[in-house]
Order: structure tokens, then sequence, then C-alpha cells
């Protein structure tokens, strides 16, 4: 074994997988504030000084637990994206496809959903290393709209937002560029899709929305499909059964 095949068997055995799994079990009931070395290191079974060598602070652990969960939900993004792409589908078929991912990673695993994209941990200031993980998300929705764009798929909008581009560069490099017209504003509107994609499993998550829908998953489609349509794209919203 080298060494590099040696450093990604210790991410799945050993203290710091044993560590990280403890935490993730203490998410829902204490929090990601209430995750302290002593808390953690007794749910794994292991000596404070022993979860101290592997995470020394409260921080340490948090930002591998924010890595852990970005990649994770953005993985099952990607592997929804694959799948649909292998079959054929269009690209609004695509983003349903990976929103609905995002959801079922969503609902199985709502300790790291929250601690990602719930309230701010007080005290807590997230790292540069945790940007790449966190843009797995908008890159795949970014791929697809730019899919949709190149294959002709989008409308153009009835009104184009006024004034300059509001990008900062990063997100046009993201996105592959700025577009030309009538999709000048296209990743504008590609970020207020990403936005309503995170505010509406927020919504169902935290169980905002089950006593005014009868269907909670039907109507994730239909939320999708309709925020959809602030690109330009058409949706192929189907029932649910939740």
């Amino acid at each position: 074994m080298d060494v590099t095949d040696a450093h990604a068997a210790e991410e799945h055995t050993g203290p710091s997988a044993d560590l990280k799994a403890a935490a993730r079990r203490l998410l829902e009931p204490l929090g990601a504030a209430g995750l302290t070395p002593e808390t953690v290191a007794g749910a794994a079974g292991l000596t404070v000084p022993e979860a101290e060598a592997v995470f020394p602070d409260r921080d340490a652990l948090l930002t591998a637990l924010v890595i852990d969960a970005y990649n994770a939900s953005g993985a099952a993004m990607e592997e929804a994206d694959r799948d649909a792409r292998e079959a054929g589908a269009t690209a609004g078929a695509r983003l349903l496809a990976v929103t609905r991912a995002l959801r079922a990673w969503s609902f199985a695993h709502p300790g790291e959903f929250t601690l990602i994209y719930g309230s701010p941990v007080p005290g807590y200031h997230a790292p540069p290393e945790t940007v790449p993980p966190a843009s797995r998300t908008p890159g795949v929705l970014a791929g697809i709209v730019r899919a949709a764009l190149e294959a002709g798929e989008l409308t153009p909008p009835r009104r184009p937002v006024p004034g300059p581009p509001l990008l900062l560069p990063e997100a046009v490099e993201l996105f592959g560029g700025l577009p030309e017209a009538p999709f000048a504003d296209l990743i504008e509107r590609g970020i207020v899709l990403w936005s309503n994609l995170i505010g509406l499993l927020v919504f169902q998550v935290f169980s905002r929305t089950h006593d005014s829908v009868r269907d909670e998953s039907a109507f994730f489609d239909y939320a999708i499909a309709v925020a959809a349509e602030g690109i330009g794209l058409a949706v192929p919203a189907a029932g649910g059964s939740d």
C-alpha cells in the first residue's frame, strides 16, 4: 500500500472516522454547538486527549464535518446527473434528477444538512478549504444550465435584469463565462434558482410545508419546475409520494 492508499484508508477507519461518525450521531440531538471534545470523545469510545490528537478543537472537527457533508451531497447530485445524462435526459429532466437527489440526501442526513444550510454555528467561521466542496452543488446546477443554453433548451427572459452584471468573478468562472444577450443575466438567474432550491429544502427538512400541502414530494417537483421558469427551462414535474 502506497502513501496515498494509506491516507485514503485512514479516512474510513481509525480515530478520525470514529470521531466523525460519533459527531454525526450527535448533530441531531445536540446540534453543532453541542459538539464538545468530551461529548464526541465519549460517544466514539475515546479519551479526550485521543480525540484532541486528531481534532485539536471543536472548529477542526466542524470543518471536517462540513467538508464531508458538502462532498457527500455534491456527490449525490453528480451521480444523479451522470445517470440522467447517460439516459439521454433533457436539461430539465437532469435538473429535476439532481434536485431530487439533494432532497433525498438532505432527508437522510438532517443533522448534516442543518450543519451546512441551517443557522450559523456561534463562533465558527468556515475556513477556505470548505469552499471547493461547497462549490460542488452550484457547480452541478451551473453545468446543467450551461448545457441547456448550448442545446437551445432555454426560453429568453421576458424582462432581463436591468443594470450591469451583479456577479463576482468566481461565479462567472464557475459558469464558464458571461452568456450573450438575450441570456446576459442567466448567471444571476441561476443563483436565484440555487437559492430557491436551498430555501425549499430548508422548508421541507424543517417541516415548514407539511401542514400546507398534502404531498411534499410532488410539491417539491412543482416548486423546482416553477423556479426553473426563471431561467427559461422547462422541467417535467411529476407526482410524489410523501
